[in-house]
């Protein structure tokens, strides 16, 4: 499963913000395609609004000043650009950018407009709706005209844009994977956009609150769920897209956790631990988090086994406890650095090591 963290949240700002006045028209810079080495992957975005606004990179701050100036003549003119930096060469520093990541990069730069920009509105209810989707972005092509934004495609069936590309879109979203192909004498980066990793976080403390801050400035999808009305509230968790008053230690009808649903309980209170482990434990969730000590959780599961509950390898296998990676957390907010660590770790099919012990490269394909 493909844990976008940081490209959603630059993702779903850029969408919030091209639904705000004096946001367009306004200029989108797509990475369309990266050759070796790059600070960021195809799918960064760099947002010039109307008002001189900018939202999202595309790379680590040594490609902006040239994109913004491009950006600015396309907002102007209106005729989309395709630029490649090719930052190979040894010459680099004196010739371009300065990258020094021995990469090429090809963008698209593309004028937006509320007429134009069909797709903007096609991925917003995709996420309303919490459904995947796929774009189709034409960075290299004969004619301006050609380039940019051409095709939307939602997992639930909604379309937008040129039907000759809604093949590339379909085989993007049932791969759950991104790919480049040529179409019609263009190239084409078909986009997967997965909807935003849903995160629910039972427990309501204190110590909670940086867990949810975190996590929704990473990108995911935040529900936090207490019995307690006088703690389960927006001004508590104003990040959370969502904060539910829960009968104690049970799912409310309407939380529905599946296979990209990352949980963690943290309720400090065993009582409302025991039921909704009962009930999580069978879910084949993406992540599934305890607080609390290692002989804390095997009573837990010691209780349900004795319940008649089957505790088979593969829920012992899929549920933390402790929760959380190795890195000698003791506030709330080192711990919440801990979980979602791990959530990332897990979420991509990472060890946590450190970077300088990894012998292949950083980032897949």
């Amino acid at each position: 499963m493909p844990a976008l963290f940081a490209p959603m949240k630059e993702f779903r700002s850029i969408l919030a913000r091209l639904g705000r006045p004096a946001a367009t028209p306004a200029a989108l810079a797509t990475l369309a395609r990266v050759q070796g080495s790059s600070y960021r992957r195809p799918g960064a975005r760099l947002l010039l609004a109307a008002d001189g606004t900018r939202t999202g990179s595309i790379s680590g701050g040594c490609l902006e000043d040239d994109v913004l100036l491009r950006a600015r003549a396309v907002a102007a003119v209106g005729a989309a650009q395709s630029v490649t930096y090719d930052t190979t060469a040894e010459n680099d520093l004196v010739w371009g950018v300065g990258l020094g990541c021995h990469g090429v990069a090809d963008l698209v730069i593309e004028r937006l407009s509320e007429a134009s920009a069909g797709w903007v509105e096609c991925v917003r209810g995709a996420f309303v709706r919490r459904a995947d989707a796929a774009l189709a972005i034409v960075f290299q092509a004969e004619s301006p005209a050609a380039l940019g934004t051409r095709a939307a495609l939602t997992a639930d069936g909604f379309f937008w844009g040129d039907r000759a590309l809604r093949a590339g879109l379909q085989e993007a979203v049932a791969r759950r994977a991104s790919h480049h192909a040529e179409a019609s004498g263009v190239m084409v980066l078909f986009e997967y956009v997965a909807r935003p990793i849903p995160l629910l976080i039972f427990g309501a403390g204190d110590d909670a609150r940086p867990l949810c801050r975190v996590a929704a400035e990473l990108g995911l999808a935040v529900s936090v769920l207490d019995p307690r009305p006088a703690y389960a509230t927006k001004e508590r968790f104003p990040e959370a897209e969502e904060v539910l008053v829960a009968v104690p230690g049970k799912l409310p009808a309407g939380v529905q956790p599946d296979g990209r649903t990352a949980v963690v309980v943290m309720t400090h209170h065993y009582v409302h631990d025991v039921p909704l482990l009962r009930a999580l434990l069978p879910t084949p969730l993406a992540y599934l988090g305890l607080l609390g000590p290692r002989l804390r959780a095997e009573k837990i599961l010691a209780d349900l086994a004795a319940e008649g509950m089957a505790i088979t390898p593969g829920m012992r296998a899929r549920m933390r406890a402790p929760v959380g990676l190795d890195l000698g957390a003791e506030t709330p907010e080192a711990v919440a650095l801990a979980i979602l660590a791990e959530i990332q770790a897990v979420l991509t099919g990472r060890e946590a090591r450190p970077l300088c012990e990894r012998s292949g490269p950083i980032h897949a394909g």
